[in-house]
C-alpha cells in the first residue's frame, strides 16, 4: 500500500521527495482520482515526477508556458491544456530548461512539443501527446490558473498530479 503523500511535504535540503506509483495510488483511491489520456508519452528525462499542478489553457501560443517556466516552480507541475493540438510545440528546450532551472517537477501538455532530443537530457518530466518541429505562435493570448479538463478529467490549480512510466493520475488536494 502507498503511504501517504500530502501538499506541501516538507524534506531537508538536498533529500529527493518520495514518490509513488500511479499504480499503488490507484489501486488505494480508485474513481476518487483521475486518469489522464494514454496517449501521453514521456519526452523529458525525470521519468517520475509529481506535485501540485499549476494549468494553462492555451491554443497553439505559448505565452503563458514561457511565463510560468521562468517563474519559481516550487515542485508544481505545469499542465497545460492545448487543445489537443500537435501542430505547434508549446514547449521546446529552452522552455524547458528554464523550468527546471526554476524548480518546476514536470510538465504534462495536452499539445506538442519539440527538440525531443534535449528534452530527454533534462531533470524535468515532460509527457505531451506529440513532437513536432513547428514552433508556436508567438502572439495570442492563453490563461492561468483556471480549471481545465483534459480527457474528461478535471483538473484545478493545487490538484496532485503523479506521474511515472504508468502514465498521470489527478487527485484533488488533500487526498494524498
Amino acid at each position: 500500500m502507498a503511504a501517504p503523500l500530502r501538499a506541501g511535504y516538507a524534506i531537508a535540503e538536498g533529500e529527493e521527495p518520495p514518490m509513488y506509483a500511479t499504480c499503488d495510488l490507484y489501486d488505494d483511491h480508485g474513481e476518487a482520482l483521475g486518469v489522464l489520456p494514454a496517449a501521453l508519452r514521456h519526452f523529458g528525462g525525470r521519468l517520475a515526477f509529481h506535485g501540485p499542478a499549476q494549468t494553462v489553457k492555451t491554443h497553439e501560443v505559448n505565452t503563458c508556458v514561457r511565463e510560468l517556466a521562468n517563474s519559481p516552480g516550487e515542485g508544481r507541475v505545469m499542465v497545460v491544456d492545448g487543445g489537443g493540438s500537435d501542430r505547434r510545440a508549446l514547449m521546446g528546450d529552452m522552455l524547458a530548461a528554464a523550468a527546471a532551472r526554476n524548480g518546476w517537477a514536470g510538465a504534462v501538455i495536452f499539445g506538442a512539443v519539440r527538440d525531443v532530443a534535449e528534452l530527454r537530457q533534462l531533470d524535468l518530466g515532460i509527457m505531451a501527446l506529440a513532437r513536432t518541429p513547428a514552433r508556436c505562435l508567438r502572439s495570442g493570448e492563453g490563461e492561468v490558473g483556471c480549471p481545465i479538463t483534459i480527457g474528461g478529467v478535471r483538473i484545478a490549480p493545487g490538484d496532485m498530479i503523479v506521474a511515472d512510466e504508468d502514465g498521470v493520475i489527478v487527485a484533488p488536494p488533500g487526498l494524498i
